[in-house]
């Protein structure tokens, strides 16, 4: 996600918001290759219905993270809020609740969403590198 750090928070909100859908379909497309590889549908029309629910999903889930995020950094004023992240996530986490029809899982979605964005800001804030030689 090269150009969704590019620019201050808050900012150009539909290019980030796209980007994230983006990457949510391209997320999507992979685990459905996946499901489809490992559960074997009856036919091929079960297997194209199992890809496109999942991947409109995912493209969702990043739709509403890149655009909860941004708003909500527009609408508090402190464009640089791991905060933000975090609502983002957990509103992301939320719309996975209602697609799976579980207070369970959107709440847990909710959270794991919601703290995983937020160390993703906070490491990129702060130079975190998951890969590599280490910064000394």
């Amino acid at each position: 996600m090269a150009g969704y750090w590019d620019g201050p928070e808050g900012e150009q909100c539909p290019q980030r918001t796209w980007l994230a859908t983006r990457v949510g379909a391209a997320a999507g497309l992979v685990g459905a290759a996946y499901r489809i590889i490992l559960l074997r549908p009856g036919s091929a029309l079960a297997a194209l219905q199992t890809a496109a629910a999942d991947s409109v999903t995912m493209a969702t889930l990043g739709a509403v993270f890149g655009l909860s995020t941004c708003l909500s950094a527009q609408v508090r004023e402190e464009p640089e809020d791991p905060l933000n992240y975090f609502i983002g996530g957990c509103a992301a986490g939320a719309v996975l609740g209602v697609r799976a029809h579980s207070y369970l899982t959107g709440t847990t979605a909710c959270l794991g969403f919601g703290i995983t964005a937020t160390l993703m800001k906070i490491g990129n804030k702060e130079g975190w590198r998951l890969t590599g030689p280490p910064k000394l």
